[in-house]
């Protein structure tokens, strides 16, 4: 009787809702044309936040929009953040680079995402980009909000995307972390302050010299 009565208050997860709604809408819907990552190979993890935060890197670089090229690393992502580059090339096709410039161009959307703290990267024998470490984008963009570089609207939404998928402790941990960087900052200054200040002399010991009188200054 408890078990049923669990049972009842048990509550759908998204993706038993979605399946009803699959029953109501689309029962039709052969098999061939759809696509579920417990069935099919080829999938990879990316975070929900990542559709806002590719618009936030787009608006920041106008002109050389770098979005796409970072949905393209994510989709190549190992589920493990770091990825090697061996071939350019490959990764500036795919994210619609075309011509002799392609890799150029590539490289220069991939120097935007490593300025605004999307990626981390370390050269090797394809270049610079050879070897590349995705980070939180969550923090990436909270990076962007206290340097200016996002607008109060998309920030907005992304601030309200964030509790909906359960992540707004993405932005509580890198908080934190900035604040023990701080607290450390000013400790090791004013340690190196600490360091910095003269010693004060040590008074001068007493002269042991027979000071020489009056009397004894007449009769020299």
């Amino acid at each position: 009787m408890a078990n049923a009565k669990q049972s009842a208050k048990r509550r759908l997860t998204m993706a038993e809702r979605a399946q009803q709604l699959m029953q109501v809408h689309f029962p039709d819907i052969p098999e061939a044309w759809q696509w579920t990552r417990k069935t099919h190979d080829g999938f990879s993890t990316i975070p929900r936040t990542l559709p806002i935060a590719m618009q936030i890197i787009d608006a920041q670089s106008k002109g050389q929009p770098a979005g796409h090229v970072l949905f393209c690393l994510w989709a190549r992502m190992p589920d493990h953040p770091v990825i090697t580059i061996e071939n350019p090339s490959t990764f500036a096709a795919e994210a619609g680079f075309l011509g002799e410039r392609a890799v150029d161009t590539w490289r220069r959307r991939m120097k935007t995402l490593r300025e605004l703290r999307f990626i981390t990267t370390k050269p090797g024998a394809s270049g610079d980009f050879h070897y590349v470490m995705l980070t939180n984008p969550n923090a990436a963009v909270e990076w962007m909000r206290n340097n200016g570089k996002v607008q109060d609207g998309l920030y907005g939404r992304f601030i309200e995307r964030l509790p909906e998928i359960g992540a707004y402790g993405d932005i509580e941990a890198v908080r934190a972390y900035w604040d023990a960087l701080a607290a450390k900052a000013a400790a090791d200054a004013e340690a190196a302050k600490q360091a910095n200040v003269p010693t004060p002399p040590p008074p001068p010991a007493p002269s042991t010299k027979t000071k020489r009188t009056a009397r004894t200054k007449a009769n020299a």
